[in-house]
């Protein structure tokens, strides 16, 4: 394959990697607590035994994520909590391990333990799933705790059923898993991070997604007209190829 083709078809493929993280940036705008994914385009020069490293190619990585405050919507829902400022809440991910979320949009199960929309099991400072009373109203302070009323029972007989978890370990020693919760980088932290008794939440609030629907929309369309640049580049090419038989053919 000529040189300049395969150099714009790694590129274009690097453009379509990119795409990939701005369309499912686009499509969790609407994602409560969700953190926009960032990408950076990389330049990596080609290097060959006995050539000079004249030309170069790209790859794109994914250097974290953004972790700035999205938005704050008041719902009114007795379920809906969101942290004010750093922090995250605790979550029991799908592999039983703790992990961590932003999304306070929280629900009872049929085993009437407190989940997240994804029906994860929120995790107390005991470090355990909190039980809810059967049919029961409960109410969220600033500091996380929960006091819970059950169906008939007397205002007066208000109980304390647990705290929630919330931690706020150093954004660089976390990652995004592919289930959307976040955990520490492997290898150079904790299992589970201690809680932080000076994080703060609101109650009847959710946290919305910290994705910029017109960024996204704006980096779509760039990547748009760049692969078309790049196809153009293969396109060129592959004429000039096609000259170049067509003099050989006619000198011989």
């Amino acid at each position: 394959m000529d040189r300049i083709a395969y150099i714009a078809a790694g590129g274009a493929a690097r453009v379509l990697e990119d795409q990939a993280v701005l369309s499912n940036n686009l499509a969790n705008v609407s994602t409560s607590g969700f953190r926009e994914q960032l990408s950076a385009y990389r330049a990596v020069p080609f290097v060959a035994e006995g050539t000079s490293p004249t030309r170069v190619g790209t790859v794109v990585s994914t250097p974290g994520s953004n972790f700035g405050q999205g938005p704050m919507q008041e719902t009114g829902h007795a379920l809906d909590v969101a942290i004010m400022g750093d922090g995250w809440f605790a979550v029991q991910g799908p592999d039983g391990q703790e992990a961590y979320t932003r999304a306070g949009d929280l629900a009872v199960n049929q085993n009437n333990q407190l989940v997240n929309q994804a029906g994860f099991p929120i995790l107390s400072n005991a470090g355990g799933p909190i039980e809810v009373p059967e049919r029961g109203s409960i109410t969220f302070t600033p500091d996380g705790a929960i006091t819970a009323l059950g169906a008939g029972d007397n205002p007066n007989d208000i109980q304390n059923i647990g705290q929630l978890k919330l931690v706020n370990p150093p954004p660089e020693a976390m990652q995004r898993g592919d289930d959307g919760l976040f955990r520490f980088v492997q290898g150079n932290a904790p299992a589970a991070a201690p809680a932080d008794p000076n994080i703060r939440i609101a109650a009847g609030f959710i946290e919305k997604s910290n994705v910029s629907a017109a960024e996204s929309m704006i980096g779509l369309i760039r990547n748009g007209r760049m692969f078309e640049m790049q196809m153009k580049v293969i396109q060129d090419a592959d004429r000039n190829a096609e000259r170049a038989n067509g003099i050989l053919s006619a000198s011989n």
